[in-house]
């Protein structure tokens, strides 16, 4: 739960003062991990908590009044308060907004999916998600190469355009060797990402509505290229409930090859003979645990365990903490630090995103 309330550039501070402190290196001692304090918790979230319903809210009855989508609504408002999330009280909630909240939210769609829905799919978007996230993995790689950047910074950036955004960039982080230039690769990573997938979650409706694509390869398109599942979910959802749910899904499937992409990654790194040894071999990988919480009610509902009443419930529940995690999302965009980043990172994020966008929309166009 800590985690949730965390900056994710704070989460690769922490990491990398963790790694020096395993290799021997004196740092300055950690203050000493607390119990959990519910009531301190609340007193530390609830205000940038409030803001992002305050700001849902807003958007929700906007979008009502002039029939537009809520969730554009919220990011474009979101943004305009990017300051509270620079300094001040506000900063935990709205990470707790839009981490937790988030996957509270991303978990509950799946009570309103059903295995025969899923299956109606076909083994296309399987086999696309595993071409996007290898081949963006390798260019990611080429790329760094070609612009001077490090090898690492190749496998952060294509692992995060290909996977999951900041989370994947994290992940792959843990169990890379450790550098001097390490932690400011994974902050570049985590800095440019995020804004390219808030930059696609604008972009790739009017996108797909321009070349005409229907509802589900819409879905199919924004799930197999948006880095964040939070810009998945706003982006699908401002087309239409089809698209979102078929986005999800997809997106859900990129979640799942974390764990075998990282896996991978620290054995190639244990069995090379530049590799971090056993430091990147006991690197712990952080779970999606919402992903299996999406499964689990996907299963219910589709062996109709679920009662209507209580689809209808989860349904409306999780599109209000969409709604909020979205807003505390847009607080969190900051443009200015994406230009702060420098031209090579930023080139090869785009070219990584141009990339997976292409293989993609091939797939969509050609198999579906």
């Amino acid at each position: 739960m800590i985690r949730d309330i965390d900056t994710d550039a704070a989460a690769a501070h922490e990491m990398f003062q963790s790694m020096d402190g395993m290799e021997g290196v004196p740092i300055a001692a950690a203050p000493a991990r607390r119990r959990f304090d519910a009531q301190t918790f609340v007193r530390r979230v609830y205000p940038g908590v409030l803001v992002a319903i305050t700001i849902g809210l807003a958007a929700d009855w906007l979008a009502g009044h002039y029939k537009a989508p809520v969730m554009l609504f919220a990011l474009l408002f979101g943004m305009t308060f990017h300051f509270l999330h620079e300094e001040g009280r506000c900063i935990p909630g709205i990470e707790f907004a839009s981490k937790a909240v988030l996957r509270t939210g991303v978990a509950l769609l799946g009570a309103r999916i059903t295995a025969q829905q899923i299956a109606a799919l076909g083994p296309v978007p399987i086999a696309m998600v595993v071409a996007g996230v290898t081949t963006t993995l390798l260019v990611g790689l080429l790329l760094a190469r070609l612009l001077g950047l490090s090898r690492a910074f190749g496998a952060l950036s294509g692992g995060s355009v290909g996977i999951c955004g900041a989370s994947a960039a994290l992940a792959i982080a843990s169990v890379l060797p450790k550098t001097k230039e390490s932690e400011r690769d994974v902050i570049l990573a985590v800095v440019v990402v995020t804004g390219l997938s808030t930059i696609a979650m604008i972009l790739y409706p009017m996108l797909v509505t321009a070349i005409g694509l229907d509802h589900m390869r819409a879905g199919l398109f924004l799930g197999g290229t948006i880095h964040d599942v939070a810009q998945v979910v706003g982006a699908g959802y401002i087309i239409s409930q089809q698209t979102g749910d078929v986005a999800t899904y997809v997106k859900l499937l990129r979640v799942a090859m974390l764990l075998p992409v990282v896996f991978s990654i620290a054995f190639v790194i244990a069995r090379s003979s530049t590799g971090a040894g056993a430091g990147a071999g006991q690197a712990r990988v952080p779970i999606p645990t919402f992903l299996f919480g999406f499964a689990a009610l996907v299963a219910l509902n589709s062996l109709g365990f679920l009662p209507k009443p209580a689809v209808a419930a989860a349904g409306e529940v999780s599109r209000w903490c969409l709604v909020v995690a979205i807003a505390a999302l847009g607080m969190k965009t900051s443009f200015k630090s994406l230009i702060a980043a420098g031209w090579r990172p930023v080139a090869a994020m785009v070219l990584e995103t141009v990339w997976i966008g292409a293989l993609v929309l091939g797939v969509v166009e050609r198999f579906t």
